[in-house]
Parts: C-alpha cells; sequence; structure tokens
C-alpha cells in the first residue's frame, strides 16, 4: 500500500468539511496510510454571477479535479454527488459512496415563515431549477431569484438582498453547524432532492486497484444503490441541467422504494412516479422508472428544452 495518498478536494467550506469527515474516516479505516488533502479550484468556483444551467452545469464543480486525477496529481477526489454528471470521463470511476445524510430541501428564513405561510409575491432565492420549479408548482405565487454562491454566502444574503426565505441542501446546513437556522424541512411532496443529495462520493482512476480498494472500505451499501438507482434514471432521460428532475431512493424493509419526477421549468407541469424492487436491482430499477416517467409525460417536458 502506498504510504500517502492525496485527496483532491474543492476550497469551499463545505466541500473542506465533506473532504476532512472522508480523510478522518479513512484514515481510521486505513491506518497504515496517510492522507493527504490538496484544495484545487474548480470553474464552478470562479463563476459565480450566473444560473449553472446557462454556463455549463454542475460538472463545472468537477473538471479539475478530474483532471489532477489523470494526470496523477491527485489519487483520489471528494464529491457532492449531486455535482457530479452521469457520465465520467474514460479512465474515472466512482469508487465508494459514504452514507447519505439528509437528502432533504431546507427553507431558511430569519422572519420564521415556514413555507405554507410565506407571504403572496414572497421573494424566495435558489440557485437550482429543480427547487425554482417545484417551488413554483405548490406556489406560483412566489418570486424565485436565482442564488449562487458557496453555502455560507447564500445564508448572508438571505438578510442582505432582502429576502423572505431561501432553500439549500439540509445536509449542508447541517454540515456546517447552521441548524439553527433551518425554518422547515421541507416535505418530499413539496420539493423531491437532486439524484444523490445528502451523498459524498469519492472518485478514482479505474485501473487504480489499491485506491479502489482503499475507497471501498467508506463505502455504504444501501446508500450506494439508493444514489445509484437515482443516477440510472437520470442516465436514462438524458437529463442535464436544464430540465428539473428530481428523484429519491430510500430503503424501506429491506426494499429500494425510488421515487422520481420531471417538471416544467416554471412549475406549470410536474410528472411523478415511483418503483419498487431489490437493493442490488437499484440500475435496473432506475431505468424502470425514467421510461415510466416518459410514458406519462415527461418527454413532452424534455423535448421543450
Amino acid at each position: 500500500m502506498r504510504p500517502k495518498i492525496i485527496i483532491g478536494t474543492r476550497g469551499s467550506a463545505l466541500a473542506l468539511w465533506q473532504t476532512y469527515w472522508i480523510q478522518n474516516n479513512l484514515q481510521k479505516l486505513a491506518p497504515e496510510c496517510l492522507f493527504e488533502i490538496r484544495r484545487i479550484k474548480t470553474s464552478g468556483d470562479k463563476i459565480q454571477d450566473a444560473p449553472l444551467a446557462q454556463i455549463g452545469g454542475k460538472g463545472l464543480f468537477i473538471k479539475e479535479l478530474e483532471l489532477a486525477l489523470l494526470n496523477g496529481a491527485i489519487d483520489i477526489a471528494v464529491h457532492s454527488m449531486k455535482d457530479m454528471p452521469t457520465v465520467l470521463p474514460d479512465g474515472l470511476t466512482i469508487g465508494a459512496i459514504a452514507q447519505r445524510a439528509d437528502p432533504s430541501d431546507a427553507l431558511i428564513s430569519h422572519k420564521g415563515f415556514k413555507f405554507t405561510n410565506l407571504p403572496v409575491g414572497a421573494k424566495v432565492g435558489t440557485s437550482s431549477l429543480r427547487r425554482r420549479a417545484q417551488l413554483l408548482h405548490a406556489r406560483p405565487d412566489l418570486n424565485i431569484y436565482n442564488l449562487r454562491g458557496n453555502l455560507d454566502t447564500r445564508i448572508a444574503k438571505l438578510k442582505n438582498e432582502g429576502f423572505d426565505a431561501i432553500v439549500l441542501a439540509t445536509a449542508g446546513v447541517q454540515r456546517l453547524s447552521f441548524d439553527e437556522l433551518i425554518t422547515e424541512r421541507l416535505p418530499y411532496e413539496i420539493c423531491l432532492p437532486a439524484v444523490g443529495q445528502g451523498a459524498i462520493g469519492i472518485e478514482v482512476r479505474t485501473n487504480d486497484m489499491e485506491l479502489l480498494e482503499v475507497a471501498t472500505k467508506i463505502n455504504h451499501f444501501e446508500s450506494a444503490m439508493a444514489v445509484t438507482a437515482e443516477r440510472a434514471m437520470l442516465t436514462e432521460l438524458g437529463g442535464g441541467c436544464q430540465i428539473p428532475i428530481a428523484a429519491l431512493g430510500r430503503v424501506l424493509n429491506g426494499k429500494l422504494n425510488l421515487e422520481g419526477l420531471v417538471a416544467a421549468v416554471d412549475g406549470s407541469r410536474i410528472v411523478r412516479a415511483s418503483v419498487y424492487g431489490e437493493l442490488l436491482n437499484a440500475d435496473v430499477l432506475g431505468k424502470q422508472l425514467a421510461k415510466q416517467l416518459l410514458d406519462i409525460g415527461a418527454e413532452a417536458i424534455l423535448n421543450s428544452r
């Protein structure tokens, strides 16, 4: 086993929290190795003033990390799974998915509003087309504004830019110890999460068996199967950042329940369905759900982009 393993990460507070968490756990699981963190600035971190869908999507948060992996500057990369495109570059693979945190979305309002009692025309901030579509579907009266920046930056903008509320991933808020700011965890009936939300993944070189063995030590089977199913659904739908797509896999009584939706950007239409089956059939379940969604109207929404 190589004596030192370099872990690549973005430099945001949340990315660093996740990477230190992975480092600490891997250090316990593989005490014979020394894990060192290297920060890498990504294109997504450099461009803070435009919606993701307009500038190239979530892949902007991982491109430089993947290049560093491929050229050997780092040994493994730590990512939020919701930032991971479904198609990875040749030579790279997801070596492990750690135990998932709360995948829900959190409403944060310094005025104490919950979603149902937000005033008519309330100003709500989010960087996500998925959240925008679902929030508008439930409350067409809301004014949704684009909100970019690292998590702590977005929280600061809540008061500074006159928002009544903002919506963020619950897991990120909890990881940075902002739990007390959460006004409400949005029910999945109102806001189904992004594919992979709340899960941390480790990307490695496909042919590096030694590092794959190390990464596997932190893999959480149920979380990995749930995220695998969600990503299979997204792949089958051909979804990127231009059309709102959401999914959530949950293990219930030893089986995998997978729910997904496709929405019009303005929230005027949402198509939603679910499937249930064996954990080891995660990939197949994801494809089945995608087909169901396409059959009941998702194809028309996807073709409208």
